[in-house]
């Protein structure tokens, strides 16, 4: 069974629930395909430093084909008006808050998650970040019925990519969303003919990759060269990882690792400044800033720092804290 063999506009009524711009390629593909019924998103929030109110990017494409946008605060007290539009699938990316049971229950097609990795390995809200901070080779999309414990349903189906070195969350979230698109579309025919399989998760192999926090956000220069290149690319290009210097903070959104060692230098310390960057000392040898973004300031490469500083050659022996 495929798509073109569903009456997809009469036969499914698909409730969408996401936020962040990884969930907006999902709910095209839906759109494309299906009656998406509803969109149920964050409420609005403010952003940037102006505190500006922003709506999420879900309900902008939502709001762009004429579709129901509900923003309920507490999902788990606010769910009647969801089960007042009889939807029989519900089809949460990224959504943001854990479903009541009352929801779990009500679809007669289930409720389906696309979730940013090979399950059980990073379940949690920051999949994307943490599979390149902890210095994984591949990730992937899984789909899977959901449970009332977070990314524990069974799977439905995965596919996988590498993690390139060069790969950042950036580009690491550019390419997920577009392939949780298209394994969705693939296996919705499955669900509603009740073929789709029920894959149990193996507990003894679960990982969890919570919310990145401020201390995620801090380098610490007594890990290895690679923990710090690979933190560097999994922040990159939010929230972005941080160090300081002369007690200012600098966010350090690129940088490469080198063959040299400074024994006699503390971790963290400035060993010299280079033609493109700035190089600092960790536990295993030496990693090398290209592209910082000092507090208060915008993105600029470190050579720009460097130039504009007062006295240069004092940066040498400076230490990152």
């Amino acid at each position: 069974m495929n798509i073109n063999d569903i009456n997809v506009k009469e036969e499914l009524r698909i409730v969408f629930m996401g936020t962040p711009q990884f969930a907006v390629p999902i709910l095209q593909g839906l759109i494309d395909h299906y009656h998406v019924r509803a969109v149920v998103t964050q409420p609005d929030k403010p952003v940037g430093r102006n505190g500006k109110i922003a709506e999420p990017p879900v309900k902008t494409l939502a709001k762009e084909h004429t579709i129901l946008v509900l923003q309920p605060t507490k999902i788990k007290e606010e769910w009647q008006e969801i089960i007042a539009l009889k939807p029989n699938l519900i089809i949460t990316c990224a959504y943001g808050q854990m479903l009541p049971l009352e929801l779990l229950m009500y679809p007669t097609y289930g409720c389906i998650n696309v979730h940013a990795s090979l399950l059980p390995k990073l379940r949690g809200g920051a999949p994307i970040h943490h599979a390149i901070i902890e210095g994984h080779k591949k990730t992937g999309i899984t789909i899977m019925h959901m449970s009332s414990k977070m990314d524990q349903g069974d799977m439905i189906a995965q596919t996988e990519i590498p993690i390139e070195d060069t790969d950042t969350a950036s580009s690491l979230y550019d390419k997920l969303q577009i392939l949780g698109k298209d394994l969705l579309l693939e296996v919705i025919p499955s669900i509603i003919d009740g073929t789709a399989p029920r894959i149990k998760q193996d507990e003894s192999q679960a990982t969890y990759a919570f919310n990145i926090t401020r201390e995620d956000e801090k380098l610490h220069f007594d890990v290895t060269k690679k923990q710090i290149y690979n933190q560097i690319r999994g922040l990159n290009s939010w929230p972005g990882a941080y160090t300081t210097l002369d007690s200012k903070i600098i966010k350090v959104w690129e940088c490469y690792y080198t063959e040299n060692t400074y024994p006699t230098l503390f971790d963290g310390q400035i060993t010299k400044l280079y033609p493109d960057g700035i190089g600092v000392k960790v536990s295993n040898g030496e990693v090398v800033f290209t592209i910082i973004q000092p507090e208060g300031k915008n993105k600029m490469k470190a050579t720009d720092f460097i130039n504009g500083y007062q006295n240069k050659d004092s940066l040498i022996g400076k230490i990152f804290e």
